[in-house]
């Protein structure tokens, strides 16, 4: 995704236990908003605002998100 692009959590991947749990920890649930705020000039990591916080996903995290373009 795009710089100032929006989405929302629309389930994950693979059933990764570790990644999965880590991303429910840190808030990203179903149906979770997001906004990317920044992407690193390799795209590891990415920055988003999700719940009114700002939250930087390593590559292999955010492989694990399925996720809902919005905007």
């Amino acid at each position: 995704m795009e710089i100032g692009s929006t989405g929302e959590v629309a389930g994950y991947s693979r059933s990764d236990a570790v990644y999965r749990d880590k991303l429910l920890a840190m808030g990203l649930t179903k149906g979770t908003p997001f906004k990317v705020l920044r992407v690193a000039p390799l795209g590891d990591p990415v920055e988003i605002e999700v719940r009114g916080f700002r939250l930087s996903l390593r590559k292999a995290e955010s492989d694990v998100l399925e996720i809902r373009r919005l905007g």
